[in-house]
């Protein structure tokens, strides 16, 4: 099993930008755990960033036919990228939507997401464990099938 992590704009700066929302923890950190998970899970994973929408619309079109599941938290994009939406939809590749913080119950906009129609579920304000969790809901999913 191969899954792709998408990660959007700003999420490389994690430790740094609103610690007290995203925490202490390091992109670096995060990219590391999702590694060790992936290994003690026996599965292959992926992880991309950018800060550009064109970017992360060409590395979901690139994961056709090579990717099995693909975890994203398209950060700020989700509250305004049809493209990104569009793209999840023509892949068809089971998606899980990720996001550190409980946008649910942050501002207006936050509460916005183009791409949730297309993601088969969605994991909101758990931490970076959020992405672990993703990983392993794919796995349930994709080894049922």
């Amino acid at each position: 099993m191969k899954i792709l992590v998408i990660n959007g704009p700003n999420l490389n700066m994690l430790g740094v930008r609103e610690p007290e929302i995203y925490g202490k923890e390091t992109y670096e950190t995060l990219c590391e755990s999702i590694k060790d998970h992936a290994n003690k899970k026996g599965i292959e994973v992926e992880l991309f960033q950018s800060n550009h929408e064109g970017a992360l619309v060409d590395e979901i079109q690139a994961a056709y036919k090579r990717f099995d599941g693909i975890v994203i938290n398209p950060a700020a994009y989700t509250h305004t990228s049809v493209a990104l939406l569009d793209a999840v939809k023509a892949v068809g590749i089971p998606t899980v939507e990720v996001h550190i913080s409980a946008v649910d119950t942050r501002e207006d906009f936050r509460q916005i997401s183009y791409i949730r129609k297309a993601c088969v579920k969605t994991i909101s304000g758990k931490g970076l464990k959020g992405y672990l969790e993703a990983i392993d809901f794919l796995i349930g999913m994709l080894g049922e099938n």
